[in-house]
């Protein structure tokens, strides 16, 4: 876990460092073409931000819906005279999820 959550640091890390070296200017001024070129690499940085988001928001949506999973079943094998009653807030949870992680990929699809 402490591997991931470095690895995940010094990603956001490196594509915030990016950012501002893109906006700098070239040594031979602003001529026009430059200037489409920035724009060109702004636009990419946007959607490269974009899928990273939409990729981070799925990944942790399927752990989080696999852990709820897991451990319903856990506690379902434990106590089996609840089953009915953990199974309604295994799905109510899993819809939560669902829905936070499609309005976050809509989000992360408009920007």
């Amino acid at each position: 876990m402490v591997k991931w959550a470095t690895l995940c640091g010094v990603v956001i890390m490196l594509a915030l460092a990016a950012a501002p070296a893109m906006a700098q200017e070239g040594a031979g001024g602003g001529t026009a073409s430059a200037g489409e070129q920035a724009t060109g690499w702004s636009q990419a940085l946007i959607s490269m931000g974009g899928t990273f988001g939409v990729a981070l928001v799925m990944a942790a949506a399927a752990y989080g819906i696999s852990s709820i999973g897991t451990k319903a079943v856990e506690s379902m094998a434990r106590q089996p005279e609840v089953a009915t009653d953990i199974r309604t807030a295994m799905m109510i949870s899993a819809a939560l999820i669902e829905g936070a992680t499609f309005f976050a990929l809509i989000v992360c699809l408009i920007l």
